[in-house]
């Protein structure tokens, strides 16, 4: 082994006998030329190096590379990890100490060479469906169905292609109502299309060679980053398509489909997101009571809404949390005057629709927000809030099931039903000049509110974030910018530092 690079050599000491017999094994037929070619072809004779770094112009690592001889051959292979490479690099050295043979023209083991598998692109996009389902949340089921349906548009490989919406419609059934039920049968334009779709996008192996998966891949990004109708789609939006297809191929590398991630092929900037609250949008303690007195005036139902909102602003509740209450989660309820109360929070609402759900109801009881199952998180109710819920439950009462606030034909309070009277009571409650503005646009502004002024009030990152359901870095990420007065005190005080 003198005078071998560093790393590792395997193999007889007569490789060329070695060679011979190996070839004369694996030929028991043929041709006089057809064994000389893989005489040559073939070789125990394998010397496998360490790792290499592979380095960019400012000294940062950008891949990591696999160099290794057969037969006096030298062979390279990048990977964007450590991870993968020494993953390929144990299976070289693993073949190698099994004794097996060498092909030098390629410099993999020759058990390798057999036919690739012919999985196309959307027949592995329903596997990876599946295999995410039983983990996932529904609203993050839904997610992936988004990002996989946008992704498969531009894998299709044929310009003749049935319509678009039946096509998006297969897709859909393929990545939620199939894997719930197998045996349900959808209308059989949609199965045709489901069949269609397997036998025309593109193969996994395609994606997983360079010079084609490359242009492929740009392709999806650029697919990722549109709506429907071909205008750009929010910048958040793109991003978490991204990330799906970004797993879902670690998925196919996982499963021995690819070798390294097709994305690593291409260079692309992630369009910016807006992650930071626009403090335009929240309201000042006066245009939030005027808004809950419109919101009470409105109607009965509206009535019925007054608290429910009065928990998003009072308690910063998200109003899936807020549709989830029950007397169960008032932990105190004072009646006392200028008396904090607390809610205990449990479990939230969201609504994913009827496809996404185990139940196949639009909404399905889910745990808190970024919380695990069975978490839970205190917040205080403030004096006005808890006196709001007791005239609520002493006016309407709970449900049966102990819900407290219900919707118009019964059961939980879903956007729908409230959506409409918050519109119409914005309208009512902001002066034009405010209505035209971006202030309090949607119900979420109202738990922007309550949080930002939270913040302003206590100056306690850590105790605000227990009370949102954050982390403190995402408290301060979002919510930094609503803390509305905060600049002009700094300033005073600069001013005061700098006086003599």
């Amino acid at each position: 082994m003198t005078g071998a690079p560093r790393g590792t050599r395997h193999g007889a000491s007569n490789s060329r006998t070695a060679t011979y017999e190996s070839a004369e094994v694996i030929l028991n037929s043929g041709s006089r030329s057809m064994k000389k070619e893989a005489l040559a072809d073939l070789s125990y004779d394998v010397r496998i190096q360490n790792l290499e770094k592979r380095r960019n112009r400012d000294g940062k690592i950008t891949s990591f590379r696999v160099c290794w001889r057969i037969n006096k051959r030298l062979h390279r292979r990048s990977f964007p990890s450590r991870s993968l490479a020494d993953a390929f690099r144990s299976e070289l050295m693993g073949a190698a100490k099994r004794g097996e043979v060498f092909r030098s023209d390629t410099g993999e083991p020759a058990s390798w060479d057999r036919p690739k598998q012919q999985i196309t692109w959307f027949t592995f996009a329903e596997g990876y469906a599946a295999a995410k389902w039983q983990q996932a949340s529904p609203n993050y089921r839904r997610g992936i169905a988004e990002a996989l349906i946008d992704s498969t548009e531009a894998f299709i490989t044929k310009d003749s292609r049935p319509d678009q919406e039946r096509l998006r419609a297969a897709m859909r059934w393929a990545f939620s109502t199939k894997i719930i039920d197998p045996s349900a049968e959808p209308d059989k334009s949609i199965v045709d299309a489901a069949s269609w779709l397997r036998k025309n996008t593109v193969g996994m192996d395609v994606l997983g060679d360079r010079s084609t998966g490359g242009k492929l891949v740009r392709a999806a990004l650029v697919r990722l980053s549109q709506r429907k109708d071909g205008t750009r789609a929010a910048a958040n939006t793109t991003n978490r398509k991204r990330m799906v297809l970004h797993n879902a191929f670690d998925h196919a590398c996982e499963s021995g489909l690819l070798l390294v991630n097709p994305l690593t092929y291409v260079k692309w900037t992630r369009p910016r997101s807006v992650s930071a609250v626009d403090p335009r949008v929240v309201v000042n303690s006066d245009q939030a009571k005027r808004f809950l007195d419109a919101v009470e005036r409105h109607s009965e139902r509206g009535a019925r809404l007054k608290a429910f909102f009065g928990c998003m602003y009072y308690a910063g509740l998200r109003p899936e949390e807020a549709a989830a209450l029950r007397v169960t989660n008032l932990a105190t309820l004072p009646d006392e005057p200028n008396t904090w109360g607390e809610f205990h929070l449990t479990h939230s609402i969201p609504r994913s629709g009827s496809r996404w759900t185990e139940s196949g109801m639009p909404r399905e009881l889910a745990p808190l927000k970024h919380r695990a199952v069975g978490d839970t998180r205190s917040v205080p109710m403030h004096p006005e809030l808890a006196r709001m819920l007791r005239h609520h439950l002493a006016t309407y009462g709970p449900a049966p099931d102990g819900h407290i606030f219900i919707g118009a034909h019964g059961g939980a309070v879903t956007d729908r039903t409230y959506l409409k009277i918050f519109h119409e009571a914005r309208a009512a409650a902001l002066t034009p000049e405010e209505a035209a503005s971006p202030l309090l646009d949607v119900p979420y502004s109202l738990r922007h509110a309550a949080v930002s002024t939270w913040l302003k009030a206590t100056g306690d990152p850590a105790q605000v974030a227990a009370w949102a359901g954050h982390s403190v870095l995402v408290l301060l990420r979002v919510y930094a910018k609503c803390v509305s007065g905060a600049g002009s005190e700094s300033l005073q005080k600069i001013l005061d530092a700098t006086q003599s």
